[in-house]
């Protein structure tokens, strides 16, 4: 075995919590400390996958399915641009429901496949939206969606793509809220975190020390099984230590968890859930913000009108003309807004 594998396996051994016993000294660790969520979200340089014979993603896209639900601020804002742009929609080659399915996926995704579906003489006669969260592309052009068993290819020709433009590659699309998914992850942890507080009562989270030599081997096994059964095992790592002879104090509790020391929770909420809305350009007063001063957040209705402007028309746009600039599509599947998002 060479010097790197015996190190690994070192390395390995002593990051497991273990027990620690001397003769007349002994402390044991509870609870290892546990992951609450993780990101997926890191972005990575696409390679041709020649087992599955597509090309891998940029970014894990279960990982951004996830991350919607994650932070209350960032599932808001998702589905409010969705509504916001889909609101307008008149008529067209999707139904409303094909739309707002569509627009989530290429909201949440950065990118959206229509699949122009044809007769037997070829001719476009509907369209469909295939769900971004399992779509892949190939080498030559065919559109790939994976599915348990054979996965279903279309050629290039039958589908109309969409996406969100991302200078590293021009394969898949790349959402337009990536800087704010640490924020929206911290702020979902930080919530998490505080449950798990409150749920575990606040009764352990440090270190119990007792250094009195006539502790008997009786009492030391109740106080370790007191530990081990005490509520939210799990959430914080507590520890155990008995050194007779020790410290004047016989028995004393360190606590190490103790969230009300300095508690920062207020403020992580708050920035991080700032931050989300920055990603997405949202406007805190439609967002249910409630403001921190006397100001307020402005009017709303010029927030929303402004935000209108500069987010909902572009999108609708470039829907709009992405679906008018294939020629093998019917005029009367053209996607028709109220607001001129399409200019004749």
């Amino acid at each position: 075995m060479s010097r790197k594998k015996n190190r690994n396996k070192k390395q390995q051994f002593a990051a497991l919590p273990m027990p620690v016993s001397t003769q007349g000294r002994s402390a044991m660790f509870i609870g290892p400390p546990e992951l609450v969520l993780t990101s997926g979200t890191d972005y990575h340089e696409i390679q041709y996958d020649d087992t599955w014979n597509t090309w891998t993603l940029p970014i894990d896209r279960l990982a951004l399915a996830n991350l919607v639900n994650a932070s209350p601020q960032h599932d808001g804002v998702m589905y409010a641009r969705r509504n916001m742009v889909t609101s307008d929609y008149q008529r067209g080659g999707l139904t409303r429901s094909q739309l707002d399915a569509g627009m989530f996926d290429y909201l949440v995704f950065g990118d959206l496949a229509i699949l122009k579906v044809r007769n037997a003489w070829g001719a476009v006669v509907a369209l469909c939206p295939l769900p971004s969260l399992y779509l892949r592309r190939r080498k030559t052009g065919e559109f790939v969606v994976l599915q348990k068993g054979e996965p279903l290819v279309y050629p290039p020709d039958d589908i109309i793509f969409i996406s969100q433009y991302d200078p590293q590659q021009q394969i898949y699309g790349l959402p337009d809220y990536i800087g704010g998914v640490n924020s929206a992850l911290l702020n979902a942890e930080a919530t998490v975190f505080r449950r798990r507080y409150y749920h575990n009562g606040a009764h352990l989270g440090g270190i119990l020390y007792t250094s009195d030599p006539n502790l008997s081997e009786e009492t030391e096994k109740l106080i370790r099984k007191k530990i081990e059964s005490a509520k939210g095992l799990g959430n914080f790592r507590n520890m155990y230590i008995n050194v007779p002879g020790g410290d004047k104090d016989g028995v004393k509790f360190i606590p190490v968890g103790d969230i009300s020391a300095k508690d920062e929770f207020a403020n992580i909420k708050n920035i991080s859930g700032q931050d989300v809305l920055t990603a997405h350009r949202f406007p805190a007063g439609l967002a249910g913000i409630i403001p921190q001063n006397t100001a307020g957040l402005g009017d709303p209705e010029k927030a929303r009108a402004t935000y209108r402007q500069d987010e909902v028309l572009p999108v609708q746009r470039k829907f709009a003309e992405a679906i008018a600039a294939d020629r093998e599509v019917p005029e009367r599947f053209y996607l028709m807004f109220a607001a001129p998002a399409l200019s004749t």
